[in-house]
């Protein structure tokens, strides 16, 4: 199966990177400090659901570059990539909340895109983005509220 050769590439750079960005930038003092919304899930529970979200990532960004890796559904996969990425710097490192909203704002919009751009070409892709694209949803909203809190 041709998506066994690139996978591990993919699960390397999803889940490898997303994981080594989360020890990097880890809620710290500043993040405990903050006033959060009741709904606000306990921080064990982040490592667990994002590592199973960049493994999903990392599938559907093998088959979409087997599929059409120059296509528009590639290039979506890829800025939802750096946007995903640049969400924890813009929020834990740089303490940026309002910038952190924007990016993960946009970073629903390229999930969105994807999955309506794959749906007829890579029907599994596509729903291989509907948890993360609930998660995200979720994520923005919790940004909001922490936003809005302090």
């Amino acid at each position: 199966m041709p998506v066994l050769r690139v996978l591990p590439v993919f699960l390397l750079l999803v889940v490898g990177a997303g994981l080594a960005i989360g020890y990097i930038t880890a809620p710290g003092a500043w993040y405990a400090a903050l006033e959060k919304p009741s709904f606000n899930p306990p921080n064990w529970v982040f490592a667990p659901v994002w590592t199973g979200l960049y493994v999903l990532i990392a599938i559907a960004g093998a088959r979409t570059w087997l599929r059409a890796r120059t296509d528009t559904a590639m290039r979506l996969w890829w800025l939802q990539l750096i946007l995903n990425f640049a969400w924890s710097p813009a929020f834990f490192a740089l303490h940026q909340m309002a910038l952190a909203l924007l990016i993960i704002l946009l970073l629903a919009a390229a999930i969105v895109a994807f999955i309506a751009l794959s749906w007829r070409t890579d029907r599994a892709s596509a729903l291989m983005f509907i948890p993360y694209a609930a998660w995200v949803f979720f994520a923005a909203l919790l940004n909001g509220a922490i936003l809005s809190l302090n």
